[in-house]
């Protein structure tokens, strides 16, 4: 495992509570967003970096994705899905009806949309850095409260006024685990690619997704992110089960290359087995 781990901080964020599950034995560095976690990684600041890339209710985090098309020499190693209780902390004393705003990470607020619809219709939303640093703050905020977990809450000397407020209880997030190289192959693997198609005639995108189903390698997410060249051309995201050593993956990723205008393996790993 590696000695240093970079996550999004302070202490007390689900990305803390994930890069702890993958090695509670390492030197965790708590960092300023999900880009800096990836991008400490690809400047050697951090062995590994632990970063959410979709929620099973807000979808894709779009700042870890992005960061990760920018460096290219960052490989997913492997990945854990933890499941995410949401919690309406504040200073101790205070009452829901006294709440005039609620600050935490977009993707919390919208996870939580629709309790802060039907108990604090009336509270400003105020987005944070991060859930835990939402936490801290309300506690140093009148009136105010914060989305965050329990153990911000007992670090920052908050109080839980609301468990489980999330819209689903069985909500997760996914994190990715990443560093300079890739992992072996285990048997039960996947595998993570980025690429491009010409965009100006039908058919591309199909064309790819057909190397993969003709070969029964199982497609388990596809996501698409803006290019930044020009409107209409986007990047497309694959995960797929298979590493990239086996024969029919290799086979098929060669054939994906070959009909892309760009193409990234972005790393195999083992696939994740329980929800913890």
């Amino acid at each position: 495992m590696a000695s240093k781990i970079g996550y999004l901080g302070p202490p007390g964020t689900f990305g803390e509570q994930a890069a702890l599950r993958y090695d509670p034995q390492a030197e965790l560095m708590p960092l300023t967003s999900n880009a800096a976690v990836v991008f400490a990684v690809a400047g050697g600041d951090v062995e590994i970096g632990v970063a959410p890339v979709e929620n099973s209710l807000e979808g894709a985090v779009n700042d870890t994705l992005d960061a990760l098309l920018q460096a290219e020499n960052v490989r997913i190693r492997d990945e854990l899905v933890i499941p995410v209780e949401q919690c309406l902390v504040a200073a101790g004393g205070t009452r829901i009806e006294d709440i005039e705003v609620v600050i935490s990470h977009t993707s919390a607020l919208g996870q939580c949309r629709g309790f802060l619809e039907a108990n604090l219709p009336r509270a400003r939303l105020e987005a944070a850095l991060s859930t835990a640093g939402a936490v801290e703050a309300a506690v140093r905020t009148p009136r105010a409260a914060a989305l965050g977990t329990r153990r911000a809450a007992e670090l920052y000397g908050a109080e839980v006024l609301a468990a489980g407020v999330q819209d689903v209880k069985r909500n997760k997030t996914r994190f990715i685990v990443v560093s300079l190289r890739d992992a072996a192959r285990t048997g039960d693997d996947k595998t993570s690619i980025a690429f491009t198609v010409a965009h100006d005639r039908p058919g591309t995108l199909i064309g790819v997704l057909k190397e993969l189903a003709e070969r029964g390698i199982n497609l388990t997410r596809i996501e698409s992110r803006p290019s930044r060249q020009e409107l209409g051309i986007y990047i497309f995201l694959l995960d797929f089960q298979g590493h990239q050593s086996d024969a029919t993956v290799a086979e098929a990723l060669a054939m994906v290359k070959a009909k892309a205008h760009y193409f990234r393996l972005l790393g195999s790993y083992p696939r994740f087995k329980g929800e913890n």
